[in-house]
């Protein structure tokens, strides 16, 4: 059997260090050429009218093509600006990178059920905007919200929830509340109010309202239209 002599086992390993570095110098080379995400974004009404622009895309089915390759990943491995943090439903059919036509590193995205608040969730939120420095914090409902609907359901026939499933309930159940006997649809008459619930919540935390009253940070509501894609901002 023949047996590799010593000098070709060091000149294979030579050459294989000089690939390496070949290839770690022209990553570093293509990260040097892909500027950081959300640079372009002064302040919360520049970065709520990006988002808007985005979804104007989404909704003609005319989105920008991405950068998601690996020059991107490479970029926001070393660090993330992104420009936004949004609150949303779980709902498959509302992926946020998606509405608003956005890629890697461009949006902080906490999601739960129906955009229901707890710690945690208000913690993710906090994080994106006092760490991160997003300059806008939105909150997006949507129609026919699956979870506000079931939250409609349980309120007018009460029954026992397995699971955390009956938290969900109690956390969504103020904003169907304030809708009883108004006119329109209850369902979207929840989720409007829901969106509008939430934003007073998050009024109150020690971390966003100081950010929102020194005008660092913007908060706004919106609504996304499951039939259309459209999202129209409510406040």
């Amino acid at each position: 059997m023949n047996t590799p002599s010593r000098r070709r086992i060091l000149s294979t390993a030579l050459a294989l260090g000089l690939v390496g570095c070949g290839r770690q110098q022209s990553e570093e080379q293509v990260v040097g050429t892909v500027p950081p995400t959300g640079s372009s974004v002064a302040d919360g009404k520049q970065a709520l009218e990006r988002l808007l622009a985005g979804n104007a895309r989404f909704v003609a089915a005319q989105e920008q093509d991405l950068d998601e390759g690996i020059a991107r990943r490479i970029a926001v491995s070393k660090g993330q600006h992104p420009f936004a943090t949004i609150l949303g439903c779980v709902d498959s059919r509302v992926p946020i990178e998606l509405v608003f036509d956005q890629g890697l590193g461009d949006l902080v995205v906490v999601r739960s059920a129906g955009g229901a608040l707890d710690q945690s969730v208000i913690g993710s939120l906090e994080f994106g905007v006092a760490e991160l420095h997003t300059p806008l914090l939105l909150v997006l409902g949507h129609q026919r919200c699956g979870a506000l609907d079931a939250t409609i359901k349980a309120l007018d026939k009460p029954t026992a929830h397995p699971g955390k499933l009956g938290y969900l309930v109690d956390t969504l159940a103020p904003a169907v509340r304030q809708t009883s006997g108004k006119p329109g649809d209850r369902l979207t008459n929840a989720v409007h109010a829901n969106v509008t619930h939430v934003l007073a919540e998050l009024r109150r935390s020690p971390v966003i309202t100081p950010l929102e009253q020194s005008g660092k940070l913007q908060l706004a509501g919106a609504y996304y239209e499951l039939d259309t894609g459209k999202v129209t901002v409510e406040s």
